[in-house]
């Protein structure tokens, strides 16, 4: 099922309907949805697609010799292999003369891992051949510093060849939900919670109804032979020499550590080095680093679990893992995950408010500049203060109140929230949004009726 990547598939169609050469750069982290947009772009086209193997050059060139001769020649068993990947590419290119076509290198990191000559002979072929023919080439890999660097970067062999890059973000809740329309917005967000919009985690969750998500979580994360279960742990050994560090630091993030030195003292590993690190999980969308917003102390860097499949998993898997072992993943759920979902939707809940407000809210009253969250210390009360989101703009700002509970937001959320604006004199223009998963209690909602700079937003809104 394709969904999510409309924008990005429109995109590729309209260069491919210029008829003209194109090489298009797509990348994102493993399991982001690449090559499911790449074979919906393609299931109308003639293609030839070549999946590279984290294996040898030699092995490599005959795959790729394999898949042209097939493409070039349906039915024939005979599969002769090139002598090199420019020969390779120039045969190609002299097909390509006579029609157009999309040529796929999938998982590119490792075709150039295995032969180091194949960026400068992948770029002497476009500027030789490729790009006197009409071909359309697609450049794709998981791997987002080597694509980056080696592919888009100034010093890359590759540089300025690309006409178009695609770099592939985890889906937004919105965009999560076109997965399963029939589902309530309380599940979706749910779902969203677990899977933080990566489209392979959302179909391996599996969740058909809404009072069957609580047995896709026990099937589908809890179940010890289960994809999502072993997915985590996969992943790092996928993407790091030294899994058990990183394993360490998220353990510690998931633990409540978020400043560097608490994750480096409860790690045991050197600052130097646990800096190194995080900055590696941030960039594979593990982990996140934030500051306040509108706030320029130093030192008040937060780290926190940004994958949303990590953080379910590192916050409720390893203190179960003995009963989980035994198979008593439904004893595991009722007793300790059930109780505290609310608890650990709240951050979740925050991050989904506050891409309403950047990438659905149409009638804000001022276009957003700045988006984040605040915290800090009260002058007048001597206590630490948290403001869930804070959007600027100018002297206009948005103080907004995240509510994922059970019971509904009354006047005393508001009034909290005006309390904490009062820090803020600066701006001199403050609305207040107060999103709630639980509606909100009618004396609120009087008050909202008599105020214009006040909104209250349920979470059917946030999903209309």
């Amino acid at each position: 099922m394709f969904y999510g990547r409309e924008n990005e598939l429109s995109k590729l169609n309209k260069l491919y309907d210029s008829g003209e050469f194109h090489c298009a750069v797509i990348y994102g982290r493993r399991r982001v949805g690449k090559t499911t947009l790449i074979g919906e772009f393609c299931k109308d086209k003639k293609n030839l697609f070549f999946s590279s193997l984290e294996s040898t050059a030699k092995e490599n060139m005959e795959v790729l010799s394999k898949t042209i001769n097939e493409f070039l020649y349906p039915g024939s068993k005979a599969h002769p292999t090139f002598a090199s990947f420019t020969d390779a590419l120039i045969k190609i290119s002299e097909v390509a003369k006579d029609e157009r076509f999309v040529f796929v290198i999938d998982e590119f990191p490792y075709l150039a891992g295995a032969d180091r000559s194949v960026s400068s002979a992948l770029q002497h072929a476009i500027d030789h051949h490729l790009s006197k023919t009409n071909i359309f080439l697609i450049i794709c890999g998981s791997s987002m510093s080597f694509m980056e660097n080696q592919v888009l970067g100034y010093n890359s062999p590759l540089y300025g060849r690309r006409t178009a890059q695609f770099k592939l973000e985890p889906l937004n809740y919105l965009q999560s939900a076109k997965a399963n329309p029939n589902l309530s917005p309380e599940t979706n967000a749910l779902i969203y919670g677990i899977s933080g919009g990566i489209p392979h985690y959302i179909n391996k969750l599996g969740v058909k109804t809404d009072s069957s998500i609580h047995l896709s979580i026990i099937e589908n994360v809890l179940e010890r032979t289960s994809y999502l279960f072993e997915e985590p742990a996969n992943l790092l050994k996928q993407e790091l020499r030294e899994p058990a560090s990183y394993n360490a630091i998220i353990a510690a993030m998931a633990s409540g550590s978020s400043r560097l030195n608490e994750i480096s003292t409860k790690t045991s590993l050197e600052y130097a080095l646990c800096s190194k690190y995080l900055a590696t999980l941030i960039s594979l969308g593990i982990a996140g680093k934030k500051n306040p917003v509108h706030d320029t102390t130093k030192n008040k860097s937060l780290y926190y679990i940004k994958d949303n499949l990590f953080k379910f998993w590192y916050r409720f898997i390893p203190d179960n893992m003995p009963q989980l072992m035994a198979g008593k993943g439904t004893l595991v759920y009722e007793n300790e995950i059930k109780p505290y979902l609310n608890e650990y939707m709240g951050k979740v809940f925050e991050d989904i408010c506050e891409q309403f407000l950047i990438y659905v809210a149409t009638d804000l009253p001022f276009p957003i500049k700045k988006i984040g969250s605040w915290w800090g210390g009260n002058p007048k009360t001597k206590q630490q203060e948290e403001i869930d989101i804070l959007a600027t703009n100018g002297k206009s700002a948005i103080f907004a109140e995240c509510k994922w509970q059970r019971e509904k937001a009354t006047t005393n959320t508001l009034e909290n929230l005006k309390r904490k604006a009062e820090l803020f004199s600066q701006f001199t223009d403050k609305y207040f949004y107060i999103f709630s998963k639980s509606d909100f209690a009618d004396n609120l909602k009087e008050v909202a009726k008599k105020e214009p700079n006040i909104r209250l937003i349920s979470l059917a809104d946030i999903y209309g």
